[in-house]
């Protein structure tokens, strides 16, 4: 039990620094990485082997970039020992690290508060531009708004809840490995890192994408498939304890879960629209297109710029509450299948 305990002091350690210090600018991150060896592997699979289906190319590069991400980590960590197992638990520490962004996501958002704040709407959507996908360029203040919002809650489980998932999935899956449970940690945080980049990289619903990215989006929708409905349950517990909405985040999160064109994003969209007793969706646009969105939260309030700072602190707390959920979860696994 005492080696449970170490994990869960680490990983809160890792939690809390990435919340405080954000993603240093000056160091390469392993995201970055993971992206340029997408974009490799697809120019391969796309021009040498054109015999095979745009499908199953979009297959081969995924699992291509997964594997050398596996192999390239098992190599840092091989490396590492030979050194000292200090040393690869440091290493193990950063690569947590760098698979959570907390610290990003709410500086981030509150940017666009800033901007909002002082009336600077041009440095607003620039701003939220950087967190969307959509075209920014004519949102007004509650677009602006609506637009930042749906970005800090989705993003909560790519950002958070998931990796801290599969990091905890990584630590019982290590144990059969006889691997420390922080680099097993490491090496499950990693591998959805990985997969998630991967959707982010090839999963546009476009005519160059739809067929490539097939098998990103699935294994990512799959990835996320408990992270989110955990986060959803989790955030409706953080609007009881931040005196918010809780009742509403629960009528909602039932209601409207499921509204979402993605299957995992609308659990936690719901939750946060109704604690904060907003309405998201509506139309969007999306390189020039209109895009209409089923609405979350339809029949609520406007989102005003206050809202931005409370849906912080919504998913900062239920973060913490999901961690919570991981450790019980993880030692009552840990004592089962001692």
């Amino acid at each position: 039990m005492r080696a449970e305990f170490t994990l869960y002091v680490q990983l809160l350690i890792v939690l809390v620094a990435d919340y405080a210090l954000g993603d240093p600018r000056f160091v390469p991150h392993p995201v970055r990485l993971i992206g340029q060896l997408c974009v490799f592997y697809e120019r391969f699979a796309r021009k040498r082997v054109t015999w095979l289906s745009t499908k199953i190319r979009g297959v081969i590069a995924f699992f291509l970039v997964l594997l050398t991400t596996v192999a390239a980590l098992a190599g840092f960590f091989l490396a590492l020992l030979h050194i000292a197992e200090g040393a690869a638990l440091l290493g193990a520490l950063l690569v947590c690290f760098f698979c959570i962004a907390a610290g990003d996501l709410v500086a981030h958002s509150n940017s666009v508060y800033t901007h909002l704040l002082s009336g600077d709407m041009g440095g607003a959507r620039q701003a939220v531009g950087l967190m969307v996908g959509r075209d920014t360029a004519t949102l007004d203040e509650g677009g602006v708004c609506r637009a930042c919002i749906e970005s800090v809650s989705e993003n909560m489980v790519d950002g958070i809840t998931a990796p801290l998932f599969w990091a905890f999935s990584g630590a019982i899956g290590g144990a059969y490995f006889q691997l420390n449970p922080l680099i097993g940690s490491a090496c499950g945080a990693m591998a959805y890192k990985a997969i998630n980049t991967m959707d982010s990289m090839y999963g546009y619903k476009n005519k160059q994408y739809l067929e490539f990215g097939w098998c990103a989006a699935r294994v990512d929708d799959l990835a996320n498939f408990i992270p989110a409905r955990l986060s959803g349950l989790c955030l409706i517990g953080a609007a009881y304890l931040l005196s918010l909405d809780g009742r509403n985040a629960a009528r909602i999160y039932k209601r409207d879960r499921l509204r979402s064109s993605s299957p995992n994003s609308g659990h936690s969209e719901a939750a946060a629209a109704g604690a904060l007793n907003v309405e998201l969706g509506g139309p969007s646009l999306y390189f020039g297109r209109v895009t209409y969105k089923e609405y979350i939260g339809e029949g609520l309030g406007r989102v005003r710029p206050g809202d931005i700072k409370k849906a912080n602190r919504l998913v900062i707390v239920g973060s913490l509450i999901f961690f919570g959920l991981c450790c019980v979860i993880h030692l009552f696994l840990a004592t089962v299948l001692r």
